[in-house]
Formats: C-alpha cells, structure tokens, sequence
C-alpha cells in the first residue's frame, strides 16, 4: 500500500508556475495510480455528487491495536482520479479519529486549488471529502 505523501505533491505542484502544467501533474497522478478492481466498482463504493463516475474503497489494517484506514479509489477521469491521489495522500495510513480531526480545506489551501478549479470539480472534491469522513465514521 504505497500513497504519495502531500507535503511532497504540494512540493512538486508548487514548483509549476502555470495552471496547465498543475493540471497536467494531477492527470499523471491519475495515470500513474493503482486502478480499483472492476469488482470494486459497485454501486456501494461509488462517490454521489461527482460529475464524473468515481469509486472508493477503504482497507483496514490493525497495527498496534489501532486500525489505520487505506483509501484506494477509481475515476472515468484522470483528473478526478488526481485529485483522488491527492485526498488519499491526505486521509490514508490514518486512524478513523485522526481523519475527523484533519480539516481538508486548510490542507488543501496549500495547493491553491479552489482558485483554479471548476465549480463542478470542486463540487466533486467536496463529495469525495465527505465520502471519506463517513467511511472514517463507520470504523470509529
């Protein structure tokens, strides 16, 4: 279970200095992501409010009589697929407890991207927040 760390993602992105070449790092993070099994793609892990079909799955694992949630998830998009990557990288390898307590919008800011977004996308983001805190909900 490999997840990219954000402050790295937002290292890489700030290093970008115009949007196309920031929207061109989020595909290939897509791209270069684990893709859900189709199996996986059930109408029970699929993302309401998205524009775009996405799915999510969660993996428990316990370590030190804690259990650490694990993210992977699937889009018809690459850049939604993206900014998959990008929410993972923020929630997974964490304890239920831990991701209520992260406030995605501050981390978030870091990447500048409610600026540079569409109101559809951003709206998927969100969707997809909240997905992850209600799976987060159901192991506490």
């Amino acid at each position: 279970m490999s997840n990219l760390e954000l402050d790295k993602i937002i290292s890489d992105i700030d290093f970008f200095d115009d949007w196309e070449d920031k929207y061109k790092y989020i595909i290939e993070l897509g791209k270069n992501s684990q893709s859900l099994p189709e199996n996986k793609k059930t109408n029970e892990n699929k993302v309401d409010g998205c524009v775009s079909q996405v799915w999510f799955d969660v993996e428990v694992l316990e370590s030190n009589n804690k259990k650490l949630l694990y993210f992977i998830g699937d889009s018809d998009a690459l850049i939604v697929k993206g900014l998959a990557v990008i929410l993972f990288s923020l929630f997974s390898n964490k304890t239920p407890e831990e991701i209520l307590q992260i406030d995605p919008d501050e981390e978030l800011k870091k990447l500048n991207l409610e600026k540079n977004l569409t109101m559809q996308r951003s709206n998927g983001l969100f969707s997809m927040i909240k997905r992850i805190k209600q799976e987060a909900n159901r192991y506490i």
